[in-house]
């Protein structure tokens, strides 16, 4: 895949996909429009954000390229490319357990802190984008 040179894009299946790890400086889009909702993208090299009507959905250190992202009340699901390993958080429902998979294995269960955060690793690198999947339990 290639990263979102748009830096955000709606995808045909409704989901958006953003971010850009090639980025030497960094680059921002605000006031994307989709569903409804009203996002915000910060992304390059080291760090890459996601914020839906001014609150926190999505960040990576060090950036990455994200497609797909789909999100409903119980379940988050994306593909991320980088050019190393990532630090992931997402934001969740507060103080609940989710499963969550990593290209189809169990990378174990996890609570939400109160703010709702849940915090994973990506090994990324020379490989194809790695398929997230956090579901509630």
């Amino acid at each position: 895949m290639a990263v979102v040179k748009e830096l955000i894009r709606t995808e045909e299946n409704g989901s958006i996909s953003f971010g850009n790890y090639q980025l030497d400086q960094k680059s921002k889009v605000s006031d994307f429009q989709h569903q409804g909702d009203v996002y915000k993208v910060k992304t390059f090299y080291e760090i890459t954000k996601l914020e839906r009507n001014g609150m926190f959905v999505y960040e990576s250190v060090p950036g990455t390229a994200v497609y797909n992202l789909a999100q409903d009340g119980s379940t988050m699901s994306f593909q991320v490319e980088g050019a190393e390993d990532a630090q992931i958080t997402v934001e969740m429902e507060a103080d609940t357990e989710y499963e969550i998979s990593i290209n189809g294995a169990d990378a174990g269960t996890m609570k939400t802190n109160l703010g709702g955060k849940l915090s994973f690793s990506v090994e990324l690198g020379d490989t194809d984008a790695a398929e997230v999947k956090i579901v509630k339990c």
